[in-house]
């Protein structure tokens, strides 16, 4: 899945209306959030376009709940520490309610209180023009910043499944962002968890330097380069994961059950804060699209004793710092032992994804 960006330029009565329908959709999305967390019992799964109000196309609410559901999945597998707040303007459309020619794109909106379409300029080059003719449509994002509008349609090429019975085990962590095992035994250990804790480290003392000098803007501003760096090594670890896989002929990628890796995962007191703040998740998502885009089948097993279960003869071992003994003579990284074990760990219940 890729993204084709492109300025818009709406008339003056057209970005009243553009500005209405951002502003209650960041509106819906966060009031929708907070009403969800203050409530014991309730079950996401019914939410709806029918569950609030508000002065939207129904395509639109639709949207709305579907970032909900996003965010609040996103939280509870420990992407982000707090739920996040939308500010800025920004609204969603599904890839059955707008349409795209060489100099105008349509999409509904709310005028005097009905859903209709307005045709807005749009200003895109003949190279975007050929991968939004040839590629699938997906949702429709439309921002606007320092004044200006941009649409942002998602799009994807049809890729063919990569035949390759050759399969490939992943594990993250901390001190090494991702080892990876084919089931031929090559190995390769990726990323550089020393530079990421140096990075951090630095970040927190600087945050905490200028706390006590009560400078939030400033914080803020650290803290979003922090992630941008540290998005940047996840797509970076997680191209190199792909492009081994591809190279090993590998038409199965195998990851942990994501939801008990902060349990599972080693790690300690030294490395407590670095494990509550790194995305495991957000490396795994990166992998898992990348592994798609190249044909490849992704998995999700179990991440019961995957580090401690001899790949030789099946007894369980606690590896002493990085190394993996076993009495039986086996000796090796404990990370790779890992890697190894998710190979031939079971697939979790529902987490199995064709490429």
């Amino acid at each position: 899945m890729i993204t084709v960006q492109f300025k818009i330029k709406p008339t003056k009565e057209q970005e009243i209306l553009l500005k209405n329908t951002v502003n209650s959709y960041i509106s819906s999305v966060n009031n929708l959030i907070d009403y969800i967390c203050g409530q014991v019992d309730i079950n996401i799964k019914k939410l709806s376009s029918a569950s609030f109000k508000a002065a939207l196309p129904s395509t639109v609410k639709n949207e709305v709940v579907n970032a909900v559901k996003s965010i609040l999945k996103k939280y509870s597998k420990g992407v982000c520490q707090s739920l996040p707040i939308l500010k800025k303007p920004v609204a969603t459309w599904n890839n059955q309610n707008y349409h795209v020619n060489d100099d105008f794109i349509e999409f509904p909106v709310i005028i005097n209180g009905k859903s209709k379409r307005i045709s807005v300029e749009a200003v895109i080059t003949d190279f975007q023009t050929k991968k939004l003719n040839n590629y699938k449509h997906g949702t429709l994002r439309i921002t606007q910043k320092n004044g200006k509008w941009t649409a942002q349609i998602a799009v994807q090429e049809c890729i063919q499944e990569n035949k390759s019975a050759g399969t490939m085990g992943v594990d993250l962590g901390l001190k090494i962002p991702a080892v990876v095992v084919t089931d031929s035994g090559k190995t390769k250990f990726i990323g550089n968890g020393r530079q990421n804790k140096y990075i951090k480290r630095k970040h927190r003392a600087r945050r905490k330097a200028l706390g006590k000098a009560k400078k939030q803007k400033v914080i803020n501003k650290l803290n979003n380069k922090e992630q941008r760096w540290m998005k940047d090594q996840d797509h970076k670890s997680s191209r190199q994961v792909v492009n081994f896989a591809i190279e090993n002929n590998v038409g199965i990628i195998k990851l942990e059950k994501l939801s008990n890796i902060r349990q599972t995962a080693r790690t300690s007191r030294k490395n407590e804060k670095n494990l509550h703040t790194w995305s495991f998740y957000r490396l795994a998502e990166y992998i898992e699209y990348k592994a798609k885009s190249a044909g490849i089948r992704v998995e999700y097993v179990e991440p019961r004793y995957t580090s401690q279960i001899c790949p030789c003869c099946g007894e369980r071992n606690h590896a002493k710092d990085r190394s993996y003994v076993c009495k039986c003579g086996y000796k090796s990284h404990r990370d790779r032992v890992g890697a190894i074990n998710i190979i031939s760990a079971p697939v979790a219940s529902g987490k199995s994804l064709s490429a």
